[in-house]
């Protein structure tokens, strides 16, 4: 323990260290340039949109880091992994069908039928309820606002870690506009995004929207097979109408479909007898991984006497994914021959096979909400929020086939459903110009119900289709006290609790897995300075996390059995600052975290690795807590006659972090340090060309690590080496 405290003390020294040197550097630079070339250019006012109303980001009393669609487009952020580039305290993990989101350490590290995420994820105010199906359409974007630590009063159950919430543009009455957006880049990547604007009438408006993203793959398949993993193609296309009959009453319907096929992921064996090169493989299967589906939502907003108004959204989410892979990472394995049974002792002499997988979701949202409306010394929401989702899974394991899924000899067929009922409030009131309070509450039921057709081995007895439910009832939500030193400097504490619910295991002889809770104290600064050019915000915080819930196989009889157990509690404390600056023609970002986390108990859990109960002792790290984030960008915009030239750098560092709470070279992370390069030229206000390059310095590096799973063994998927591109977009 005294070791351990040590360890963040000088990390959060060499942070603090770090940001007074860097800040210095950047102030020293921007009094230059203002000396130099006088501007008026401060700093836009940035909005938050989670409280179910515009809120400025100086007034929220949470850690955030907001993106608005000039910050998106001028740091290249194409697809959700990016965002732990951009945003301190964030690791992100996109492999197989699903991207594992993870904030201060809280969140999710693998898959399970029945598990939920602990960093809630919104597109336009929809909750998108599970971990495979928010990495698609992304694109088109007006803001990416990403909230650090529990969300338990408005954004409710998974939001443990936090929350995104993505918003697209609505539909303007006042012109007829649109724009196209081309990127041709190296490693066969072509990406085509387009919007157009129509104002029907005064009161009717429409905005349609597409993407068309063809990448190819990074690594090379030497073995017979025809797939190239790691390639494939994603489109979607996005309808918004809204309609205002009279002032005071707003309907937006929003449409999108989307549709992913790729060669799935480009899995690099760890045993590898062939080539070490981490971008060759050697697969004998025709790997795939295919997803589609749509979501649609209606939202209606009311204005109420008494400047009250009333929301209602209800949103309608169908979608389904099929992927195939090679169970054996090999060309070379045999399959178990048509005469022998596929036993445990010969599936070990034969290891080859082939993993099939296909998965439903279809999601029905509803919530409804009363908020005042104004600028009143008193803001309030209350509301409820209702779920209820349907997912079958079926899991089929080949081990007389090495190229393509022909019969299972181990089959997984459930399906799940899942009802969460809420009802919340929150206050915000401001006694005077210093000192304001915040309070929220939310109450929680949670049902699951798990019904297995079938599962791999002997059922136990009188038992299938055997069907188990299971209930999670918890209050969450925030105190807050903020203090406003002038007008652009506030200050605040919290006390904020988050919570996920709990679930039921595969095999019914297996318990279930009890809820996951996140207590956070959090103090943090907003400010803003030199005349609006300059934007210093930070916090420090201290988390009491337990009941973490973790996934690994389990041996059961005579096969392995997908298990969620809770891990001991833990305690996980840092800091982050955020710094923004526009100083003319100067432009600069810098973000910071530091994070020590630690289980506080023995626990025996599962190792992924061994597939054995072991010691986590007391201590050991959290999965997915990287002790240090970094990011910095600057950038520099040039007149030259009627155009603009701005050359941007933009640097980030990710720590090691583990993928389990057990450290292998199979479940060790490590660092990283990207750096990336971009030119933009404007030559007219409706053109910007722009010329790019990631990863300049070609950084070999691990960006996830696999842990076997009952259809395939894990592996490893490396980062995207050094990519070369250009990219133009016409507005009109």
């Amino acid at each position: 323990m005294v070791g351990k405290s040590k360890t963040a003390h000088t990390l959060l020294r060499r942070s603090t260290t770090l940001t007074v040197v860097v800040a210095a550097v950047l102030s020293n630079a921007a009094q230059a340039q203002q000396a130099a070339t006088p501007s008026t250019s401060v700093l836009e006012e940035v909005l938050v949109t989670a409280e179910r109303r515009e809120v400025s980001l100086q007034d929220t009393p949470a850690s955030a880091t907001v993106l608005t669609a000039d910050a998106i487009a001028a740091q290249g952020i194409d697809n959700v992994s990016e965002i732990q580039q951009v945003a301190p305290s964030v690791a992100i993990n996109t492999y197989n069908r699903s991207t594992f989101i993870n904030i201060r350490g809280v969140g999710i590290s693998q898959s399970a039928p029945t598990s939920n995420p602990g960093v809630a994820y919104y597109i336009d105010g929809v909750f998108i309820p599970h971990e495979q199906f928010i990495a698609q359409s992304f694109f088109d974007f007006e803001s990416i606002e990403v909230l650090r630590g529990p969300q338990g009063t408005l954004t409710g159950q998974n939001s443990t870690g936090g929350a995104i919430y993505v918003r697209t543009p609505t539909p303007d009455f006042d012109e007829f506009s649109g724009y196209i957006d081309q990127t041709i880049g190296d490693y066969d990547w072509y990406r085509t995004v387009a919007a157009l604007n129509i104002p029907v009438t005064d009161t009717l408006a429409v905005r349609v929207s597409g993407v068309y993203d063809d990448r190819g793959g990074f690594t090379d398949n030497i073995g017979p097979s025809s797939a190239e993993p790691g390639s494939g193609t994603d489109q979607a296309v996005r309808a918004a109408v809204r309609y205002q009959p009279v002032e005071g009453a707003t309907f937006d319907l929003r449409y999108e479909y989307f549709k992913r096929e790729t060669d799935n992921n480009a899995v690099k064996n760890r045993a590898d007898l062939v080539t070490r090169d981490p971008f060759t493989i050697e697969e004998d299967a025709l790997s795939f991984l295919d997803q589609d589906g749509y979501r649609a939502s209606l939202e209606g907003r009311f204005d109420l006497p008494a400047d009250t108004q009333l929301r209602v959204l209800t949103s309608y989410f169908d979608a389904e994914t099929t992927d195939q892979a090679d169970g054996d990472r090999t060309a070379t394995a045999p399959a178990v021959p048509a005469n022998l049974p596929t036993s445990g002792a010969n599936t070990t002499i034969y290891p080859g096979r082939i993993g099939f997988t296909h998965q439903e979701l279809e999601t029905f949202v509803t919530e409804v909400n009363f908020l005042s409306r104004g600028e009143g010394a008193l803001q309030w929401v209350v509301g409820g929020f209702y779920m209820d989702e349907t997912s079958p899974v079926q899991v089929y394991r080949d081990n007389r086939s090495t190229v393509t899924y022909t019969q299972s000899n181990s089959t997984i067929d459930t399906e799940l459903t899942n009802e969460s009922i809420s009802a919340f409030g929150q206050v915000d009131y401001r006694f005077n110009d210093r000192w304001a309070v915040d309070v929220g509450l939310r109450q929680s039921k949670d049902k699951q119900e798990y019904t297995r057709f079938v599962i791999p081995g002997p059922p136990p007895p009188g038992c299938f289709p055997c069907t188990t439910d299971v209930e999670s009832d918890e209050t969450t939500g925030r105190v807050g006290v903020k203090y406003f030193a002038n007008d652009d400097v506030m200050m605040y504490g919290t006390v904020s609790r988050g919570y996920k619910a709990g679930g039921i295991n595969l095999d019914p002889r297996l318990p279930n897995y009890d809820p996951e809770t996140n207590e956070v104290a959090e103090l943090g600064i907003k400010s803003t300075v030199a005349d609006g050019r300059l934007r210093i915000n930070g916090a420090v915080f201290y988390s009491e996390y337990d009941g973490i819930q973790l996934s690994a196989l389990v041996p059961l009889g005579t096969t392995f059995i997908p298990n969620t157990l809770n891990a001991a509690p833990a305690e996980i404390y840092g800091a982050e600052l955020e710094l923004t600056g526009q100083f003319g023609g100067l432009g600069f970002n810098l973000g910071l975290s530091a994070l020590q986390s630690e289980f506080t108990e023995d626990a025996m859990l599962t190792d992924s690795q061994t597939n054995t109960n072991r010691l986590v002792p007391e201590g050991s790290i959290v999965p997915f807590a990287p002790e240090m984030t970094a990011n910095a960008g600057i950038q520099y915009e040039f007149l030259i006659g009627n155009m603009t030239l701005t050359p941007r750098v933009q640097v980030s560092y990710l720590d090691e972090q583990l993928a389990t709470p057990f450290r292998y070279q199979a479940t060790t992370v490590p660092s990283r340090t990207i750096t990336d390069l971009r030119v933009t030229l404007v030559p007219m206000d409706n053109l910007r060309l722009e010329a790019f390059a990631t990863n300049v310095f070609d950084k070999e590096y691990i960006s996830a690590q696999l842990q076997d799973a009952s259809s395939a063994r894990g592996g490893m998927l490396y980062g995207a080496p050094r990519q070369y591109g250009v990219r133009a977009k016409f507005d009109f």
